[in-house]
């Protein structure tokens, strides 16, 4: 079976480390890399209508701001599909199929969707088109046939979702549907990067967010304020890694060339943390070269981005014309689903030849 990649974000402002080192950096890798036949990115912009209906225009102006992230971290609309997930009206067919193949009780039993009702404050009222995105997200897989789908860890249940309703679907019906894996990052710490608050998952809703295009001041002011676990006196005590955000971050971002590099006085992280938990280096130390670490990644993407946002419409072209070819791909799988599921009237010559005999025949 040809691999196909496709993975996407919500439009809901830029992105940020979180979404960099969980799933953009690998899909760059993978798409330079070439060893898949197509790979599809989009914008999740009607997923991200679930929790701000009425506010449309937040979507709307986060839009451009996600293609240019995904364009300065060095995506290519030659080598991949850029399009928007609301204008290609198969999915919005595609889950409606789907809905009837799974229950509310096995959408309530998901812990993601738990998890991000109980974020939203959903728990009383919870937005229909909210509790059913696990299953607009299969749509959104299995109507390109994705066989890999990057991702954080915690979409690893939406895509259990996707492989149980595919199976569903191929055994109602006739086999037309793809079972995804899901692609983990390498990096354990990059599944699941908390924010700079060490507490919770990077969010732009908690404010705890270092983002793609923040300038080298904004990211110094940040990691400065960043949680270093339990407060010392000084730095002669004993560090605890522990709910540090410094040392977890250093964990996903470094490596032994930025020690060679910045701090030569150790080989790599394991090194400097066996020091830092008997005592003697200073927590600003350990701040100082994550910004250099961190600025030193972002500073191409930064340049990047602002020569893209000189001609801002030429990004929507870019996208336009990924949507276009998206939507080619969507309407032969749709055709395939539909015949699958024998709704396909106009196309059944079969069908209407035998039901104009049978009504000859009366």
């Amino acid at each position: 079976m040809e691999k196909v990649i496709l993975t996407g974000d919500r439009p809901t402002g830029k992105l940020h480390l979180g979404h960099y080192i969980g799933s953009l950096k690998r899909r760059v890798e993978l798409q330079n890399a070439g060893d898949y036949k197509q790979m599809f990115v989009f914008m999740a912009d009607v997923q991200a209508l679930t929790d701000n209906a009425d506010n449309p225009e937040k979507i709307r102006q986060n839009i451009i701001e996600v293609a240019l992230d995904y364009l300065a971290a060095g995506l290519d609309p030659d080598k991949c599909t850029l399009f928007i997930q609301s204008q290609i009206p198969e999915l919005a067919e595609l889950t409606t199929y789907l809905m009837n193949l799974i229950t509310v009780s096995r959408v309530q039993r998901n812990p993601t969707v738990k998890t991000e009702i109980k974020m939203r404050n959903f728990e009383a009222n919870i937005p229909l088109g909210f509790f059913c995105y696990p299953v607009s997200q299969a749509a959104d897989i299995t109507l390109f046939k994705a066989t890999t789908v990057p991702a954080g860890e915690d979409q690893e249940p939406m895509i259990e979702v996707t492989r149980e309703l595919v199976r569903r679907f191929n055994q109602t019906y006739a086999p037309v549907l793809v079972e995804p894996d899901i692609m983990l990052p390498d990096n354990a710490t990059a599944r699941r990067l908390p924010g700079t608050d060490g507490k919770e998952k990077m969010s732009k809703s908690l404010g705890n967010c270092i983002y793609l295009s923040d300038s080298a001041a904004e990211v110094w002011k940040k990691v400065k304020k960043m949680s270093n676990g339990a407060p010392r006196m000084s730095m002669d005590e004993p560090g605890n890694l522990e709910g540090n955000a410094v040392f977890t971050y250093l964990e996903a971002f470094s490596c032994d060339d930025d020690f060679a590099n910045y701090w030569p006085e150790f080989h790599n992280l394991e090194e400097l943390k066996a020091q830092y938990v008997k005592g003697g280096i200073g927590d600003g130390t350990c701040k100082k070269f994550l910004n250099t670490i961190i600025n030193n990644m972002l500073e191409p993407m930064r340049v990047r981005r602002h020569e893209l946002e000189q001609d801002i419409p030429e990004i929507y072209n870019i996208l336009k014309k990924g949507t276009e070819k998206a939507r080619e791909t969507a309407a032969k799988t749709m055709d395939e689903v539909r015949h699958a599921m024998r709704i396909d009237y106009f196309d059944d010559a079969e069908l209407i030849r035998s039901q104009a005999e049978k009504f000859r025949a009366q």
